[in-house]
């Protein structure tokens, strides 16, 4: 389980036949082979550990859901460390399973803050809710409002400058996880059996 609450924005080395190597520093201070981590919200397991970094298998799967399949050398990617038992929610509950990706389609500043449109999956839409929580590429996120295709969000000043949020243009895409209470609650409505 994660918060949502990027640790360090890592850089990729590579993605190469499966395997995706991330230069980083801060998450290495407890990280060992076999954790998880999340990478751009997608929770990946460490492989090997480098002195600068680490790597991660990326199944056809994880390609085929989220943007993993798409960074390029030097690339930046948000990076969080799975939540330990003793550790505060700073975020919202985030399990790194990404549902789908959206793509940006416009951004513009209000006040301090970077406002951010996301067309997403229809399919998703119904868990989107206005003062909602959104994951976009692992960050949580509160959705500002909610359309029939989209949504938007706004983006803090801090959170602008500690993300890959920064690099984001119009037409990339982000990895999208949807509130899994929402989720939980209509699969217990009776319509839904």
């Amino acid at each position: 389980m994660f918060t949502g609450i990027v640790e360090e924005v890592g850089t990729v080395e590579s993605l190469k036949e499966g395997r995706l190597r991330i230069r980083a520093r801060r998450v290495l201070e407890d990280l060992a082979q076999g954790d998880s981590i999340a990478v751009n919200g997608a929770c990946l397991t460490v492989v090997v550990l480098h002195r600068r970094g680490f790597e991660a298998d990326v199944v056809p799967e994880t390609l085929r859901r989220t943007n993993l399949g798409t960074l390029e050398k030097g690339r930046m990617v948000n990076l969080e460390r799975a939540l330990a038992a003793n550790a505060r929610l700073g975020g919202h509950i985030v399990q790194a399973h990404v549902d789908a990706t959206g793509r940006i389609t416009s951004t513009y500043t209000e006040g301090d803050a970077v406002i951010i449109r996301v067309r997403a999956p229809k399919g998703l839409m119904r868990y989107i809710v206005e003062k909602g929580f959104i994951a976009m590429d692992g960050i949580s996120l509160t959705v500002v409002k909610a359309f029939s295709s989209s949504f938007t969000t706004s983006v803090i000043p801090y959170t602008f400058e500690n993300t890959n949020i920064r690099e984001h243009q119009i037409g990339n895409l982000v990895n999208l996880e949807v509130d899994i209470l929402a989720k939980y609650v209509e699969s217990l409505l009776p319509s839904q059996r």
